[in-house]
């Protein structure tokens, strides 16, 4: 389980993470990645979006549980102040696990990249 420090439950956070955080996706997967460079943190919070189009309620939670354990086997590689949204798509349901950790860490890396400075 996600312990409740790193869980991002605030539909505003929700809303300001996926409108201006960076964005990455697989065929199962978008990561949206909002860092405060600043700001330290307690540690990455993280929310989960799993709409019915994955299935019916079973499979969403069931979706939802599985992303949640690879999430927390990520978290020491997150940066302390981000916040992150990961919206599982439809074929999650049907992904393996190898699957869906390999998706989960490639968007983690290309999402918490360091974006060069203009």
């Amino acid at each position: 389980m996600l312990p409740a420090a790193h869980r991002l439950t605030d539909p505003t956070s929700f809303r300001a993470v996926v409108r201006s955080g960076r964005r990455a996706a697989s065929r199962t997967l978008v990561v949206h990645t909002l860092v405060h460079p600043g700001e330290p943190g307690s540690g990455p919070q993280v929310g989960f979006v799993v709409s019915r189009a994955v299935g019916n309620a079973v499979t969403r939670n069931r979706v939802q549980r599985r992303l949640r354990h690879l999430v927390r086997e990520q978290l020491d590689s997150l940066p302390a102040s981000a916040a992150l949204v990961i919206r599982a798509l439809p074929p999650a349901a049907s992904a393996g696990s190898t699957e869906l950790r390999d998706d989960l860490v490639r968007c983690l890396r290309r999402a918490t990249r360091e974006v060069p400075a203009s």
